[in-house]
């Protein structure tokens, strides 16, 4: 049986008229704020509905509970990464691999530090992927590892696509632990760690002569 965590979150009703729409973003809106200042386990979905002025019964039209929330949160969040991902691969298409990884590095850092909610967000999610001894994030890296392995296919025509595929899940799965573990240190440690974890990209990758 699979367990809920792994699947994609979905809403009991997709919004289709406008006015539900701007609805469903400001309870989401008012949900990460609430994460953000009290922390998801002393936010309830009542609090929620409270905050957003609207009726509980609205609140559960769109989201049958708190963990629903949750997933639509980050699914927003790890759609902006993915195609900050697909841009930045477009403008550094030729540029040395240093080049690449400091930008890359130094983009989704920005990015957790512009997004606030972004660390509320995936902290909870990662408790819950510990609680349920499964990996929610699973749903959301294949996207990333097929656009890094097109772009490596793209910089050693000799390399094939199955070793492409391997070298980028490589690098996403050791990044993401390495950008996560940054956000929970002091600011000295995250910037030596931030520029260890760029310097560990540049390495493996001329290692490929990408």
């Amino acid at each position: 049986m699979v367990n809920d965590l792994q699947k994609p979150a979905k809403m009991r009703r997709q919004p289709k008229q406008v006015r539900s729409q701007e609805r469903v973003q400001y309870i989401l809106s008012v949900a990460e704020q609430l994460f953000i200042e009290r922390g998801y386990d002393q936010t309830t979905t009542r609090a929620i509905a409270t905050h957003a002025e609207v009726p509980i019964g609205s609140l559960y039209q769109f989201f049958p509970d708190k963990e629903a929330i949750l997933k639509a949160l980050a699914n927003h969040y790890f759609e902006q990464e993915y195609h900050l991902f697909v841009e930045l691969h477009t403008e550094l298409a030729e540029a040395p691999i240093a080049v690449y990884a400091e930008r890359m590095v130094d983009a989704f850092d920005q990015f957790a530090t512009d997004h606030p909610g972004y660390r509320a967000v995936l902290e909870q999610l990662i408790d819950l992927m510990v609680v349920a001894d499964i990996n929610t994030l699973d749903t959301y890296d294949p996207q990333i590892i097929k656009e890094l392995a097109h772009f490596l296919e793209q910089r050693n025509p000799s390399l094939d696509r199955a070793k492409c595929e391997l070298i980028a899940t490589t690098i996403v799965k050791a990044v993401n632990e390495l950008l996560w573990l940054s956000l929970t240190r002091d600011q000295i440690f995250r910037e030596q760690l931030l520029a260890e974890t760029k310097t560990l990209i540049t390495a493996y990758l001329q290692a490929y002569q990408i």
